[in-house]
């Protein structure tokens, strides 16, 4: 028996990237909001240098936001309606079917579970009708608590909360001197890859993310590129039913002054400026190691080591993997040259 083919397109993912001060704003409510990593972002201290000129209402609303986790579904609107600015996120999200919006809000799990969130999404007026998918989150670290805070939540509510604390976080950062620049800088990462190769979508991401790796994934057909100043240095990932989001952070190049150290450059010296890192980063050298490993040889409790770890990994200079930690060999060798390439690779001894 032959088999006969006809000819068809070669079908890929659709790639794209997509900047505005909406995202921008979204991140960096999630950013500050994000506890236990928030000491790791270069914004941090930032923040806390300048908490003092948060009006109150913003306090609360992003205490609220914590609680709660809802910047998620901050994030999950955005990316429906990919509004430009406050008061167009506000009117498209105002203007969504009461079953569209909570499909929008409700997290993705897989294909398997498509039919329930479908169902909870169109039976949101009933009692409990997200109780049952948010125990299929029982395992996740926040997501099961999000979505009974949705069953609980006024949608009109909900969306006062969602566009005042945008508004409210603008008009927080946007005295931030910096600001401007950084909305310049977002404008022109759009602009310069704006073409992209669409055949090659994993080469695409791995390039302009400066290191991202993407595996193709059962029904992913689209893939949003986000550039950002507020998680730097992290790339961060949220899924949806049928499109990847890669939030990557923007390039030191892209936001410095001629003359200024790369932030990598000041965050990976600071991470070795502290002994227990240093010790930790030794014994890493010579080999992978556990929380659990860790916690018995140094006698340091496994929060310390935790957060200790975590800002040698915000470093790149480790690694971890299922648990298990590793000195990343290969950027600590080229770390050692950035100093030497700073101050100017001519430089020689008298």
């Amino acid at each position: 028996m032959k088999n006969i083919h006809s000819p068809h397109s070669h079908e890929t993912v659709s790639l794209s990237i997509e900047s505005s001060m909406v995202w921008e704003l979204a991140l960096g409510i999630a950013g500050y909001t994000y506890e236990k990593l928030r000491h790791t972002f270069e914004q941090d201290e930032q923040w806390t240098q300048r908490e003092s000129l948060m009006s109150a209402s913003l306090r609360k609303n992003l205490e609220t936001i914590q609680q709660t986790n809802l910047w998620y579904g901050m994030i999950m609107l955005q990316n429906k309606i990919s509004a430009s600015t406050i008061t167009e996120f506000s009117l498209k999200v105002s203007e969504l079917p009461s079953d569209v919006f909570y499909e929008t809000l409700l997290p993705y799990k897989n294909r398997s579970c498509e039919s329930h969130r479908n169902e909870a999404a169109k039976s949101y007026e009933q009692s409990n009708a997200f109780n049952q998918y948010a125990s299929l989150f029982k395992e996740h670290d926040f997501l099961e608590g999000y979505v009974r805070t949705l069953e609980h939540i006024n949608r009109d509510v909900l969306h006062s909360l969602l566009t005042e604390t945008l508004s409210e976080w603008y008009n927080w950062q946007s005295k931030n001197t910096d600001w401007e620049k950084w909305m310049q800088a977002l404008s022109f990462e759009k602009k310069q890859n704006g073409l992209l190769n669409h055949q090659k979508p994993s080469e695409e991401i791995e390039r302009i993310t400066r290191g991202a790796k993407y595996v193709p994934e059962p029904s992913v057909w689209n893939i949003k590129l986000i550039p950002h100043v507020s998680y730097r240095p992290w790339i961060l990932e949220q899924k949806t039913s049928d499109t990847k989001l890669i939030f990557y952070p923007l390039s030191d190049e892209a936001l410095l002054e001629p003359g200024s150290p790369t932030n990598e450059l000041v965050r990976g010296h600071k991470a070795l400026g502290d002994d227990l890192r240093l010790k930790l980063l030794y014994q890493l050298m010579r080999g992978p190691l556990s929380l659990q490993e860790l916690t018995t040889q140094f006698n340091v409790s496994k929060t310390t080591l935790h957060h200790q770890l975590s800002l040698l990994k915000a470093a790149k200079l480790v690694k971890v993997e299922k648990g298990i930690y590793s000195a990343n060999t290969h950027y600590i060798r080229s770390f050692s040259n950035q100093l030497q390439h700073y101050l100017g690779e001519d430089t020689n001894e008298e």
